[in-house]
């Protein structure tokens, strides 16, 4: 017999990359990372009024819902499987003041919303996130006291807020704020209203980030704020600095922990997932999903291809799920090549 042994056989051992490369079939089934509808939490915005979808101009595709149409978002994302919602309020800009009080009303919007949905589609999670910025009226997540954002007394509140959250319905607290302390005073005053069962989804390493813009629309606070929030985000720079705010986070009681942003942070998702072992979620920003649509609608990417080639990116990091506004296309495409 002829041997056909080539020069590269000699070079590689015989060990050849390409051959589980070869075929469809073959790729599929060593494949190592997997995304699937369960990984998938979709973020909605909340605004007043009924019969309301409003177009957010910074983020093509997303829409700011009033409540009955937020419960059709939910059996929509339920008929897909997508597993929970993450809800924001855009709230009346008459109701914003300077210390966020409106977060203690029970009747406020987000709490309407997690009431009517959870009576229509019992079997979505929801997530919320207690910070102030959506009910102050200088845009930052805590209580504004003569040019400082004052710690102990914005963590006092958004406890009460989490409390008044799960009266609601919440499932999850998922406080953003980035407060000293808050995770375990969050924890404390849950148990202590009998919500024992409500978890905490600490937002653990919530950086200073510019991909942020977007979002700051969609709630109504992008005109608002005044200064900047580098006193309690991490700065961008820090890797062991977060990891620390993390570590506090676990100590205190967190059952969950996110980062935020997401691609940027991918080596923050790993290291997170190494060290603590609790279950990791991603926040793919507005301002990632906006960078994708505005290079997809240009034709610069193939849009589709990108939106999950950076999903799968987050579940190869070692992330149990993401937070991402593509959500509910992704779920849709699953089901399609399901």
């Amino acid at each position: 017999m002829t041997d056909k042994t080539d020069i590269v056989d000699l070079i590689t051992g015989h060990r050849r990359m390409r051959r589980n490369r070869k075929a469809d079939w073959t790729r599929r089934m060593v494949r190592e990372t997997q995304l699937t509808v369960d990984d998938l939490i979709w973020p909605i915005f909340l605004v007043p009024g009924t019969n309301v979808v409003e177009p957010i101009a910074a983020m093509p595709g997303v829409m700011r819902l009033s409540v009955d149409k937020a419960v059709e978002a939910a059996r929509e994302a339920a008929d897909v499987g997508i597993p929970a919602l993450a809800t924001f309020p855009n709230v009346d800009m008459a109701l914003r003041d300077d210390t966020g009080s409106h977060s203690l009303d029970a009747d406020n919007l987000i709490n309407r919303a997690t009431r009517a949905i959870k009576t229509a589609v019992p079997g979505i999670g929801i997530i919320t996130d207690v910070a102030l910025d959506p009910f102050t009226s200088h845009g930052h997540d805590g209580i504004l006291r003569d040019g400082e954002i004052v710690n102990d007394e914005t963590v006092s509140q958004i406890a009460r807020a989490a409390v008044a959250q799960a009266d609601a319905g919440a499932d999850i607290i998922a406080p953003s704020d980035m407060m000293d302390g808050r995770i375990g005073v969050i924890r404390q005053a849950l148990d202590a209203a009998g919500h024992q069962s409500v978890g905490i989804m600490a937002y653990a390493t919530k950086f200073a980030s510019a991909f942020y813009g977007p979002y700051r629309e969609a709630i109504g606070t992008s005109g608002l704020l005044k200064g900047d929030k580098k006193t309690y985000y991490i700065d961008p720079a820090n890797a062991t600095e977060a990891l620390r705010d993390a570590a506090l986070d676990v100590e205190e009681g967190a059952d969950m922990m996110m980062v935020k942003p997401g691609l940027p942070y991918l080596d923050i998702c790993w290291r997170m997932k190494d060290a603590f072992g609790l279950p990791v979620f991603a926040y793919q920003v507005s301002g990632e999903y906006s960078m994708i649509k505005a290079a997809g609608a240009q034709g610069w990417i193939d849009e589709e291809r990108v939106m999950m080639e950076t999903l799968l990116a987050f579940k190869r990091a070692g992330c149990d799920g993401i937070l991402s506004y593509f959500a509910l296309d992704v779920a849709r495409l699953l089901a399609r090549k399901g």
